[in-house]
């Protein structure tokens, strides 16, 4: 895995922490590429732990549980590249528009982010410029030549709205046809699973990035995949839906290829 690590002077980031953005396959020449956004949990060093009781950082709120797994399996498989965000979406989420609400949240489902409590304007923008810019400027240059972008999350089972039923929602807006197509080749590889299209979210340029400024903007397939959390728990259910996706990927491909 390639890291990519800026040379100039930072404010946040130091010398002991992640570079905001590391690579699998980069050289590769594959149709598709990945993007996991919230693969990491990472804090820089200089935000101590934010405040964070212990234990908040390993739920749901501070990262996509199983996600990056998924997506370093996947990208094996498929030999695609993959392009992770290292840090918690606690610090900058990567998915959302640097002006949402919830790009860096005082609170995240009930869990309570003091060190994002009044957290200034010049502040913020340290945490856009040395994380989120450079994670979307390589998410940028690995579409390039590419006809297919697959973003890989997971989401909790109930976040205290009642039971999720969806295995895997797939999310889309203006291109219904990629996720069409792959929710065909999951129900022939696998009938027994409940698929959600824009389940269990929908999306919107107010709060989500990946789908209008990389998907849409590039007019190529794309898809946000949802994977329920409880499936991937184990390294088992991790690869067994990356498994799933290989195929089910490879299946699609063909419209996608140049």
């Amino acid at each position: 895995m390639s890291t990519l690590r800026s040379t100039r002077q930072t404010l946040l980031i130091s010398e002991g922490d992640p570079a905001p953005v590391s690579i699998i396959n980069a050289e590769s020449e594959a149709p598709v590429a990945l993007i996991c956004e919230h693969a990491g949990q990472a804090i820089p060093a200089r935000l101590g732990n934010m405040g964070l009781a212990s234990g908040d950082i390993d739920k749901h709120v501070g990262w996509d549980i199983g996600a990056g797994a998924v997506t370093r399996v996947l990208a094996e498989h498929l030999s695609a590249p993959a392009v992770f965000q290292p840090y918690s979406r606690l610090v900058i989420d990567c998915n959302r528009p640097p002006k949402a609400p919830d790009s860096a949240p005082p609170v995240s489902h009930g869990v309570a982010v003091p060190a994002n409590v009044g957290l200034s304007a010049i502040d913020h923008w340290i945490r856009v410029a040395e994380i989120f810019l450079p994670f979307q400027q390589a998410v940028d240059s690995m579409l390039d030549g590419r006809g297919l972008a697959l973003s890989i999350h997971s989401f909790e089972p109930d976040l205290g709205d009642g039971f999720r039923p969806w295995d895997i929602g797939l999310l889309h807006r203006k291109d219904e046809r990629t996720s069409a197509l792959l929710k065909t080749a999951i129900e022939r590889r696998d009938p027994s699973l409940t698929i959600g299209m824009n389940e269990p979210y929908t999306i919107d340029d107010e709060s989500d990035f990946f789908v209008p400024w990389h998907g849409e903007a590039r007019n190529i397939g794309h898809v946000l995949i949802e994977i329920r959390n409880d499936h991937l728990r184990t390294s088992e259910g991790c690869r067994k839906w990356a498994d799933l996706l290989r195929d089910c990927t490879n299946d699609i491909l063909p419209e996608f290829s140049s």
